[in-house]
């Protein structure tokens, strides 16, 4: 059984460290700790990362960036940042292209560029989408200011995977500050806060009838669906049909029709149930997080998921086949 990816991680260390450092600490929460221990696993690609695709037998991971990148330079710098870390990791991907694919780096301080960059990168390198990291500059994606990158990703049929981001100063001030031993630190991002922020994002979208704009356009988001499979029924019985005065569909049913997620680092029963029966069976991807999670945990997962083979298929490679159109 062939076995693809989704949210599988690399930093390339050359062009995190042309960041201006004063920008990389005034981050909202200092990661550079975890990144710093995980910097060989994210650097390499052809190196621990295949051997452990091999050992797991995984086919294929999309590549994407992690951590620090061009949505935290300015609208002039941005644009050349992202188009040299999409020319290095097609190089990467170029010199082994039957296990590995891409998903764009944007600069989203840019969204025009942005747009441009991602039609770029499908077109010259076959990328197959674009991976954005949460809230730009405080705002989300329903801001009409990223009107062209959303019009271009539907015009190019491919989707933007909705990728958790560092929270706002005020939020962490806010919602995580005075917590004991880093737990704050923790509990606003993997701990939760990433989770519950790329859920209100997505909801945000439909809401405010961006996605009613954008029918074709389609979201992967990760981490078993961010916390919205339970939470589906309670959204349609808060949110009518019309309540947000534009949006033409239920929230489950534009769930439904544009959102996909994935297992990426959540290797448990309970959360893929609920999934199966909210989100149904051809919007769950298989992916590991790489190398925030490690791959022989996802597979040991997949193979023990009590469905019938061509259920797991679906899960496992077929699903991503179709959406991504790798066939």
């Amino acid at each position: 059984m062939q076995i693809i990816t989704l949210e599988e991680h690399v930093t390339f260390p050359e062009l995190t460290n042309l960041i201006p450092k004063e920008i990389l600490a005034n981050q909202s929460v200092d990661q550079s700790a975890k990144l710093e221990k995980l910097a060989p696993k994210l650097a390499d690609v052809n190196g621990e990362r295949l051997t452990s695709m091999n050992e797991s037998g995984i086919s294929l991971q999309i590549l994407s960036v992690a951590g620090a990148g061009a949505d935290l330079l300015n609208a002039e710098d941005g644009p050349a940042f992202a188009k040299q870390y999409n020319d290095i990791l097609a190089q990467k991907v170029a010199g082994n292209p039957d296990r590995f694919a891409a998903f764009a780096h944007l600069p989203m301080t840019n969204p025009g560029a942005a747009a441009d960059e991602l039609e770029r990168t499908v077109k010259t390198y076959y990328f197959k989408g674009a991976l954005i990291n949460g809230m730009t500059q405080g705002l989300f994606l329903d801001h009409e200011m990223f009107t062209p990158l959303l019009q271009r990703a539907e015009y190019l049929d491919v989707p933007i995977y909705l990728h958790p981001g560092l929270p706002p100063k005020a939020v962490v001030d806010a919602y995580y500050s005075g917590l004991p031993d880093g737990g704050g630190t923790v509990l606003s991002v993997a701990g939760w806060g990433w989770h519950s922020e790329t859920a209100i994002h997505i909801l945000r979208l439909i809401i405010s009838g961006t996605m009613d704009r954008y029918p074709k356009l389609k979201f992967i988001i990760g981490h078993m669906g961010e916390m919205l499979p339970m939470m589906m029924a309670r959204c349609d019985d808060r949110f009518g049909v019309k309540q947000a005065g534009i949006n033409e569909r239920s929230i489950s049913q534009t769930l439904k029709e544009q959102v996909y997620i994935t297992t990426s680092g959540v290797f448990t029963l309970p959360p893929l149930m609920v999934a199966l029966e909210t989100f149904g069976i051809d919007n769950i991807l298989f992916s590991v997080d790489y190398p925030f999670s490690k791959n022989e945990d996802g597979v040991e997962f997949l193979k023990s998921i009590p469905l019938p083979e061509d259920q797991i298929e679906k899960i496992a490679y077929l699903n991503a086949e179709k959406l991504l159109k790798l066939v």
